[in-house]
């Protein structure tokens, strides 16, 4: 073969190679949701005792990152919260579940707090956009019907609250002293839960729409309630 020929048969194969080579690439990340408006309410903020504590999700709640508790958001989920009386923003992510104060809608970080202004007042009226939701692989919302720190008085409720709503249970959630949430139903979607919510308010007058988690997490559901 004389070294034109070779030359070009090695061109050839170059080509033929470049033209068959693909690389690999990863998956684009999911994409987040466009921002949109959400709920406003009232926003409160936690830190001790809860630091160093497990959080609703598992993991080590540090009130120093910028996360916060919702009572019906998938963990993971980013969301922005504005400051309504400053306009001031913090992005946070769900990892808690809370408050359990009925008109309260979010409870912040000590860090997300004080980005928003909000140590000092303790609670403000904000808006929640949010930024990103992850899959959640199971959706299923009940109703928070009182919380107590007798035990006694959390299983009447409970009690009542099955006869006329179906299943019930209580959960204990950790703190000083320990305080019993009575929990009532089990329904596919928010709306469902908004109905069966406005059904115990009517009984009991007071009742909010909870997520229930799965894996469910362990018997002691961690939150505030100031």
């Amino acid at each position: 073969m004389t070294g034109c020929s070779a030359l070009a048969v090695c061109l050839a194969l170059s080509a033929c190679a470049k033209k068959h080579h693909t690389v690999a690439t990863p998956a684009p990340p999911r994409a987040p949701v466009p921002i949109q408006n959400g709920e406003t309410g009232l926003a409160s903020w936690y830190g001790h005792p809860y630091h160093g504590r497990p959080a609703a999700d598992g993991e080590i709640y540090d009130m120093e990152q910028l996360t916060a508790a919702h009572r019906t958001l998938p963990f993971g989920t980013w969301v922005r919260v504005v400051n309504l009386t400053n306009s001031k923003t913090v992005d946070v992510r769900i990892i808690d579940r809370g408050p359990f104060v009925e008109n309260r809608i979010i409870d912040l970080s000590h860090a997300a707090a004080q980005a928003i202004d909000l140590i000092g007042p303790g609670v403000a009226p904000v808006r929640l956009d949010i930024l990103s939701i992850p899959p959640s692989p199971d959706n299923w919302y009940a109703v928070q019907a009182g919380a107590f720190l007798d035990r006694d008085r959390a299983e009447r409720l409970r009690a009542s609250l099955e006869r006329d709503f179906g299943p019930a249970h209580l959960v204990q959630r950790a703190d000083t002293p320990l305080l019993w949430r009575v929990v009532v139903g089990r329904v596919a979607s928010q709306q469902e839960a908004a109905t069966l919510a406005a059904r115990v308010r009517a009984q009991t007058g007071t009742a909010f729409v909870v997520r229930l988690d799965s894996p469910a997490p362990a018997p002691v559901a961690v939150g505030t309630a100031r």
